[in-house]
């Protein structure tokens, strides 16, 4: 990516130096490690930052080449993977997922105000277009309710050392869904189940379906379901506020240290991973994830290769449900404020930045993940921002809402 002087592209340099300021003062208060940023304007990169460090026990700096956990921005690529394979004939979006993975015949769906896993009744199978905007009836072991309860006690988190991915699907599709498709938003391990459907439609696993038709035609080098090999030096350390599971937001509770260690290079599951994770598998660095970014506010192409159409883009950048996240009555984990904010396929979508209470365009689509890690693009102001650290829960700290206030702010054009 070619650079820019912040000035030719609208953006006052002085104002773009606060982010710098804001990074700073979240290590210094202990709130993240380390953190980098990357923001580009009209495909032109106007601003870099990183600041503290990827490891605090060996006091090695978080750098532009920094390997982080993606987590659920993994979500973003495997539904871009979903598309290019409905783009070829192969499946449309109305299709049961049944169709795929036959485990999903026969479903059950709790029934209004449950409180046991067997109080059931008759439903659908959840279509992939379910799957892919999160009204599919499944759920993640951290929300609150029954099913969720369920897949905390069978451990059903997808994570890069559980096995297989077709094992840990089947005893997903063996627990009742949460509700009836279709009726409700709620978060959840759909997109690990749509990475299996592109496993077995594509006849590959998705690590090799990533690498050949995404990775290797943007350039990207060191994104993967495990830390690349001969990169561990690079890979950031985890940490967490809180006192127990950094994921168990059920239970959360703060602890004495606010950068308390969960996970390292050399320890990591991370290093050997035998279980891809669409919904949250990835690690990867800031550059990667920014021409992943790129292409999808160019439309599907960058460096002259082409992903996907156009008009597939926009229709995956569209709200694709009948109003905003918050209408549909979500009991789960929130990333991203709800009220005044759709949802497309692999993403959010803002309908109203004024309901969300955050400076935006109208259509900025954006993701982020476990980690506090976040990207959004704003094609209204052709703008695409890509922020690293490595703290879980990202509901820690209001960090992207206070990021997209700071990037407006220096914007004067």
């Amino acid at each position: 990516m070619r650079t820019a002087e912040p000035s030719s592209k609208g953006v006052d340099p002085a104002r773009l130096e606060r982010i710098a300021g804001w990074m700073d003062r979240y290590v210094s208060e202990r709130k993240f490690a380390g953190s980098s940023i990357l923001i580009a304007r009209d495909g032109a990169e106007i601003f870099f930052n990183s600041t503290g460090l990827r490891s605090v026990e060996q006091g090695l700096p978080f750098q532009r080449d920094t390997i982080v956990r993606l987590y659920s921005m993994t979500k973003p690529v495997t539904s871009v993977a979903v598309m290019m394979l409905a783009e070829l004939g192969l499946f449309h979006l109305d299709a049961p997922v049944s169709d795929f993975i036959p485990a999903f015949n026969d479903m059950q769906a709790l029934i209004p105000k449950a409180v046991r896993i067997d109080q059931t009744e008759p439903a659908p199978a959840p279509t992939l277009h379910q799957l892919l905007t999160h009204t599919s009836g499944l759920s993640y072991p951290f929300n609150p309710g029954v099913l969720p309860a369920a897949m905390d006690d069978a451990d059903l988190l997808f994570r890069p050392d559980q096995g297989q991915l077709e094992s840990l699907v089947g005893q997903v599709a063996a627990l009742p869904l949460a509700f009836q498709p279709g009726t409700r938003w709620e978060y959840s391990v759909s997109i690990d189940i749509l990475g299996r459907v592109v496993e077995i439609v594509a006849g590959q696993s998705l690590a090799q379906f990533f690498q050949s038709q995404i990775f290797d035609p943007l350039g990207i080098r060191d994104t993967a379901f495990r830390v690349p090999e001969g990169t561990g030096d690079r890979f950031a350390s985890l940490y967490t506020p809180l006192a127990g599971d950094a994921m168990a937001l059920n239970a959360a509770k703060g602890g004495d240290d606010t950068l308390r260690l969960v996970d390292k290079a050399g320890s990591s599951p991370f290093e050997q991973a035998t279980l891809y994770s669409g919904g949250g598998g990835l690690v990867g660095t800031l550059d990667d994830y920014m021409r992943f970014a790129e292409m999808l506010r160019r439309k599907g192409a960058f460096r002259g290769e082409r992903l996907l159409s156009p008009k597939t883009v926009e229709f995956m950048m569209r709200n694709h449900l009948p109003g905003d996240i918050a209408s549909m009555g979500p009991q789960s984990f929130a990333e991203q404020p709800m009220v005044g904010t759709g949802f497309g396929l692999g993403g959010s979508v803002v309908l109203d930045p004024g309901r969300v209470h955050v400076p935006g365009s109208v259509g900025d689509f954006s993701w982020g993940g476990m980690a506090s890690t976040f990207f959004w693009i704003d094609p209204v102001l052709d703008l695409s921002v890509v922020f690293l650290t490595q703290l879980s829960p990202s509901s820690s700290y209001p960090c992207r809402s206070e990021l997209k206030a700071l990037v407006h702010g220096a914007l004067v054009e």
